[in-house]
């Protein structure tokens, strides 16, 4: 009977998958999967007949890997490198050591970048936001250098950062050689490209505002910023995030789309021109976009029972959810999640608001592992009464006085 269940769920996918014309899991359940470094590993089977040399699709949200193919394997990355330039930039910003008001000016060393750029003079002073702006949209090689000056005081500087950063990460397949990518000694992987991106877009949101424009411009609006990365133009909820390309990396996309609260990561490397990383990269993000979605099923603070405490001034203290709990799900598989609480019996004082006491896993009906744990933590302090405090109370209980 369990066989048929099962059997008769994964027709109900290819059909829809024919549907929407995106390839299809059908060897093995979404929700079997294995933690890692980037989240939870949601399917073994990748799609057919891609041209990249390495892909894979992740869940903004919650870090799950939907498909992959060759993701840990090593390439250079060409421009895609600026994403750990832009996390570093974004990361200086919100801790205060610099302000995107901030002046930076141009040394002899950054305007001597070829590549993609916006013609530095030496000695010209721009905003940090404006430099950003050229980064984000225009991959301005030039600009990425000067911002790593400010920030670092030289580009060896900041490129070790970088490298920090990336084992900070656990981006095992990552070494940077310069800011830019324009050095092909560099190198990165799939899996690890998404990690930073991840990174970027959930803890620094604001770079999306320069990284989803077509277009814009520089130098008092006389220089035009021309967006590479043309799924922002002509694909639903796109808003980034780097191409690249040199003769050795190949056509590289990392893209990230956002539709109906769900952010979708996607990296393809190695593809043998521009018009097909960006097919590809659609692709890809239509298979996530039409088949998953990510639902929050609990609120962090959401109450789940009370507990007895022993030896305490209060006799019960509340347990709550520790965190939001979003989950990323097949379509129509909400009503199918169940919870399953783990709690002792009581606990004794004293007892610390927010000290773990438990846990509470998220099971998918005939699937044996949980898709998701989460802790259970006690809402408030919980005072150990005194020797006194607790006779008393013995005593009137026992004349059944202050009982509940």
């Amino acid at each position: 009977m369990e066989r048929k269940k099962i059997s008769r769920f994964v027709l109900i996918i290819i059909i829809i998958s024919n549907i929407f014309s995106v390839p299809v899991i059908a060897d093995a359940s979404v929700y079997d999967y294995d933690a890692v470094e980037v989240g939870k590993i949601m399917s073994r089977t990748n799609i057919e007949n891609l041209q990249a040399k390495s892909w894979i699709l992740v869940d903004g949200e919650t870090g799950s890997v939907l498909l992959k193919n060759n993701e840990h394997e090593k390439f250079p990355v060409a421009s895609i490198t600026k994403i750990m330039s832009m996390l570093l930039i974004m990361e200086a910003v919100d801790s205060k050591r610099v302000n995107l008001s901030d002046n930076v000016q141009v040394s002899e060393y950054a305007y001597g970048f070829g590549g993609s750029q916006v013609y530095l003079a030496p000695g010209e002073v721009f905003t940090l936001e404006e430099m950003l702006k050229a980064i984000a949209i225009h991959s301005a090689n030039d600009a990425t250098v000067a911002v790593a000056e400010k920030i670092s005081g030289s580009e060896d500087a900041f490129v070790q950062l970088m490298n920090q950063r990336a084992q900070e990460l656990n981006m095992k397949d990552t070494y940077f050689i310069d800011c830019t990518g324009l050095d092909d000694e560099g190198y990165s992987s799939a899996w690890d490209i998404a990690i930073m991106s991840r990174e970027l877009i959930t803890k620094h949101p604001k770079v999306i505002e320069y990284s989803a424009r077509w277009q814009d411009t520089f130098r008092d609006g006389t220089f035009g910023l021309d967006n590479r990365n043309k799924l922002i133009r002509y694909y639903e909820g796109a808003t980034g995030l780097k191409t690249g390309f040199t003769r050795k990396a190949g056509h590289c996309l990392a893209a990230t789309a956002e539709r109906s609260g769900m952010h979708l990561i996607s990296v393809v490397l190695g593809e043998p021109d521009s018009n097909t990383r960006f097919a590809e990269s659609q692709k890809l993000l239509n298979y996530g976009f039409a088949n998953f979605e990510t639902v929050t099923v609990d609120k962090k603070g959401t109450v789940i029972q009370e507990l007895e405490v022993k030896k305490g001034l209060e006799k019960k203290v509340n347990v709550v959810i520790n965190d939001d709990v979003t989950l990323l799900l097949y379509k129509g598989d909400k009503e199918k999640v169940n919870r399953e609480v783990n709690l002792p019996e009581n606990i004794e004082a004293p007892v610390e608001k927010g000290q773990k006491v438990g846990e509470i896993k998220y099971v998918i009906e005939n699937i044996e592992n949980p898709i998701q744990t989460v802790d259970l933590i006690t809402e408030a302090n919980v005072e150990k009464a005194s020797f006194i405090r607790l006779f008393f109370r013995m005593v009137l209980e026992w004349f059944g006085i202050g009982r509940d």
